[in-house]
């Protein structure tokens, strides 16, 4: 069988929903997971963003019982300062070497949950990086279309301004997936309790840190969460499932807006196929549940 090479970056501990991509990728045997990488998701509620992020990340796995078996290579600790100065890591190193392996015929795609800071690390450190065949599949900036999304910037976008503005100027291939798309994965709890509520200890640690996180989180009355890092493993699974607009590349301001860019062509994604999405994670998840009863 054919097997996509894959990285997925992930600020794992931000919230809830990028344990639910995570696991999806783990169990989707098309994905040939050349590793995992713990972001930083800046400073709001910790001083150790990115080592939170490695600790669920390893949590995760030892749910999986597949410690060891993925590269875990930490990421950038901090955002870049400016945009010409990387902030070096084993995960920025892990792109790189990668890439070197990838093909037209086996491109590395690179996924990521969070802030773009080890990919434009890694272009900053070999520049040649955007001329191999790397497809860069990011969760985050505002929508195109005008809805209304709430006053604040996009979370993931304002963890590193600098770093979008070199990925998105760079003329790598980006696959976007901005805030008005990911923001309509939204699963229920008693969805959840149905669909994997009785998948063992891994299913009940998705919803009970789901719940927790919005207990701790939400101000208002609430018995939901969007599933938003999850748009990312649809599409390297079925790249057919989401409708990818190509636009030119935007710049981000300070406020997070976007501005004339570079004009190189990027990939917007407009609309993903939620029903494939959420069936395929659940049934995994509750394969998984019945193989380690």
């Amino acid at each position: 069988m054919h097997r996509r090479r894959v990285i997925i970056n992930t600020d794992a501990k931000n919230e809830a929903d990028d344990q639910f991509a995570i696991v999806h990728g783990l169990l989707s045997p098309t994905f040939d997971l050349r590793g995992l990488i713990p972001a930083h998701f800046g400073t709001r509620r910790t001083k150790r963003s990115m080592e939170e992020s490695r600790e669920e990340i390893d949590l995760l796995l030892d749910l999986l019982g597949t410690t060891g078996s993925v590269p875990v290579a930490d990421g950038a600790p901090t955002a870049l300062p400016d945009e010409h100065t990387p902030v070096d890591s084993p995960g920025a190193r892990l792109i790189i070497e990668e890439s070197k392996l990838a093909s037209q015929d086996d491109p590395l795609h690179v996924a990521f949950l969070g802030p773009l800071t080890d990919m434009a690390s890694a272009i900053l450190l070999d520049p040649e990086l955007v001329r191999r065949p790397v497809v860069v599949i990011w969760i985050g900036g505002p929508g195109y279309r005008g809805y209304a999304e709430g006053p604040q910037i996009e979370f993931n976008l304002s963890n590193d301004i600098h770093a979008a503005n070199v990925v998105f100027g760079s003329g790598i291939t980006v696959w976007q997936v901005p805030r008005d798309v990911y923001t309509k994965v939204s699963v229920s709890y008693a969805e959840l309790e149905e669909q994997i509520g009785d998948a063992g200890p891994l299913g009940r640690y998705l919803i009970e840190q789901l719940r927790e996180w919005n207990a701790a989180h939400h101000p208002e009355p609430i018995e939901s969460r969007s599933l938003g890092d999850s748009p990312a493993i649809a599409l390297m699974l079925f790249p057919q499932s989401g409708n990818l607009r190509v636009r030119p590349a935007p710049r981000f301001g300070a406020d997070g807006s976007y501005l004339p860019g570079s004009n190189h062509p990027i990939w917007v994604c407009e609309e993903v196929d939620v029903r494939f999405l959420l069936a395929d994670m659940f049934a995994k998840i509750r394969a998984f549940g019945r193989e380690h009863r």
